[in-house]
Order: structure tokens, then sequence, then C-alpha cells
């Protein structure tokens, strides 16, 4: 595993300590979104997807702090957007790895080596340089060509700088099992910290529409790119994930989880995003009123219609790290026995009762947010005006 250890046993504390404190809804993962913002306009995203007034808008050093300040979770991943673009990047980062937090920062490495400078190596901190597989398969996700070439050369550079650097990889439907593992062999060659796979979540505002993945689909795909992991790890091509062993026994179909939302909570401009980083249905305007205000039993697999297909991580790598304390003898079976390829799969959760999708909210906050800035602007000018 790509997990340090002392990363690990802190987080394991502190999963022990909420069950033994009685706490049923406690989060791991703060996922601040500083911006929208991107260089890049990758075609199975849907966070750029908002007018410019709203891709101009930053959560400022002073509100990033307060955020990590509101919510006890022991690691955050700042993502995006591209979180490079933010001026106050490097002062976010100082300040979460002087509070004593993991801090995980997300990039596409376009900017890696200009702003690489402005961050010093931290055991704390680690580099996340999304790359969805080979030369192909990235610049066709990324929808450019020379992103992947580029990528790599930032990530060889952080590692010659002392950093600790891993890579994002997201698959959707189409990808080729071989070609993924041939991208993990060649990942195990860079020996950096390890991979976070996931398949990719179903954006309804996303540009591309036909290849994300749905539950059935994920499973074959991951079960055929681990069985190939155990005919590379022959080779002596060790695979590191920087992932619970549960929850990628989880993408194989070998494990029925339902979503943990509150685990991963998200900070973006429009505040915290209820009910998870993936789907904006709300906003509240503090992390207590988030986990005090959503009615989390409308959401989740079985429970709403948008969350039917996601298996992706950030809804429940957090159940699979929870369910690893509660029954350790599970993940010591997977450590054991490795991830099962072959045979029944684990019963899935039954669909046909979710609630029907609502396909007007996001028109309806983004409305909500413009009126805000147009307000804010309009309060500003009238400031300026010279009294009469």
């Amino acid at each position: 595993m790509g997990v340090p250890l002392n990363q690990a046993v802190r987080v394991g504390g502190y999963i022990l300590k909420q069950h033994l404190k009685g706490n049923k809804r406690y989060p791991l993962v703060l996922m601040l979104e500083p911006l929208f913002r991107c260089n890049l306009a990758c075609q199975g995203c849907g966070k750029i997807d908002y007018p410019n007034e709203i891709l101009n808008q930053r959560i400022s050093l002073e509100d990033a702090i307060k955020a990590a300040e509101e919510c006890p979770a022991p690691i955050i991943a700042i993502a995006g957007g591209e979180p490079l673009l933010h001026k106050e990047m490097p002062q976010i980062v100082e300040a979460y790895l002087k509070m004593g937090k993991f801090v995980i920062l997300c990039t596409n490495a376009l900017l890696l080596e200009k702003k690489i400078d402005q961050y010093k190596p931290h055991k704390n901190f680690c580099w996340d340089i999304h790359l969805d597989g080979d030369k192909e398969m990235h610049d066709r996700s990324v929808d450019q060509d020379g992103v992947y070439e580029r990528a790599i050369d930032a990530l060889k550079l952080s590692k010659s700088k002392g950093f600790r650097t891993s890579i994002n990889c997201t698959l959707f439907d189409g990808a080729d099992p071989d070609r993924v593992a041939a991208f993990f062999d060649m990942v195990a060659d860079l020996d950096i910290e390890g991979v976070m796979t996931s398949p990719g979540y179903a954006y309804e505002r996303a540009p591309d529409q036909e290849h994300f993945l749905n539950r059935q689909r994920t499973k074959e795909l991951f079960r055929a790119v681990f069985r190939r992991g155990k005919e590379s790890k022959k080779r002596g091509k060790v695979w590191k994930f920087t992932q619970s062993p549960l929850f990628l026994d989880f993408l194989a179909g070998n494990q029925s989880y339902a979503c943990t939302p509150w685990g991963n909570p998200t900070r973006n401009v429009f505040g915290w995003q209820r009910p998870c980083y993936l789907l904006g249905e709300g906003y509240a305007k503090t992390y207590q009123e988030l986990m005090d205000s959503t009615d989390w039993d409308k959401y989740g697999v079985g429970n709403y219609e948008k969350c039917s297909d996601c298996m992706v991580h950030s809804g429940f790598e957090a159940t699979a790290v929870m369910d690893s304390i509660k029954r350790p003898w599970q993940i010591a079976k997977v450590a054991l026995k490795g991830i099962k390829t072959e045979g029944a799969m684990a019963k899935d959760i039954p669909l046909d009762k979710a609630r029907k999708a609502d396909f007007n909210v996001f028109t309806r906050h983004v409305d909500s947010k413009m009126a805000e800035i147009h307000a804010a602007k309009a309060a500003r000018q009238a400031a300026a005006q010279p009294a009469e």
C-alpha cells in the first residue's frame, strides 16, 4: 500500500476515537475546491460548466483556514478546477500543514514546473497528479494533446525535489484492461507513492455523457484490471494504491457498500456542498449546518436516481476505511488472498425504490449565486460613488 505509516496510524486512531465516542457521522477527508476555473476542459468534468462570474470566484486564505477549523477531518484534499491557478495556494497548504493536517494537492500538473518552488517538501504533503492512463488515454480524457508528457515530466520533477508524489487515475467506459494494466506496470517503475483510482462519476453537465461506467461495468472492468495485476506481480511489477484494500475490493464487486457522503465533506465557492463532493443539491453556510440540516437518507445508491451508478472513491472510500476498523479480519483477508477476480459478486443495493432525479437543482443554485455576485458588485459600486 502507498499510504504512509504515520498517516495510517493517525487516521486509524482518529476513527477508533470516533467509535469510542459513539459518533455515527464524522469526516475523514475535507474536500476543498478553492475555485472551479481550470486550464483544461476535460470531457468527463462537471466542475467547469459555470458562468465566468462564478469561475472567477475564489475561496480566500481566511475562509480556507476557517473550513479546516470547522471540519475535524485529519486529511484535506485540495481539488478544483485547477488549484495551482489560485494565487494563495502556497499559503493555504502551509497553513494546513501547521494545523497538523495531511494535505493532498490534486493538479493536472501543467503549472507545476512554474509553481513548484513555492512549496516545500513535507512528510504530510503530497502532490496528486492527474493521469488517466497512457498517453492516448490521458490526452483523449483531457481533450488536449501533449498533456501526458508534461504530467510525466512534472511527476519526475516533483520526485527529484523530494516531494511525496502520487497519481490520480479515473477510468471510463471503454477502458481496455490490458492498456490499464500496462499503464499501472509503467507507474510501478516510476517508484511513486501510489495510485488513487476510481470510476468516473456521471456528472449530468459533463460534455461527454457516453463514457461513464454503470456499476456492473465498473465491477467487470476492475476485476479484469486486477486479474492482470496478479500476473504483473509474478513478473515483479507491484502496483501500489493510496487507497484502502477494501475499497479496491468493492470496485471488483466483492463488497456491498453504501456510500458515506459525510465522510468527504466539500467546501467550495458556494459554501458547504450538500450532500457530497460529486453532487451539489444545496449548500450550507457552516460545516455544522451541513451535518445537522442535510437529510442524508435522501441520497446514495438505492435512495436517489443520480447516485445509482456511483462507485467513486469520494463516496465509498470512507465506508471502506471505517469497515476496516470495524471488521479488521476483512482487510486481513484481502491482504492475504488478494482481491477476488473470479466467481460470484456481492449482492448489490436494489435501485427500484430510488427517488427520481431533480435536474433543475444546478440551475437554481447557479441563479442564486449569480444574484449574490451581482448584488455584491452593485454594493461595491455604490460604496465607491462620491457622496453628493
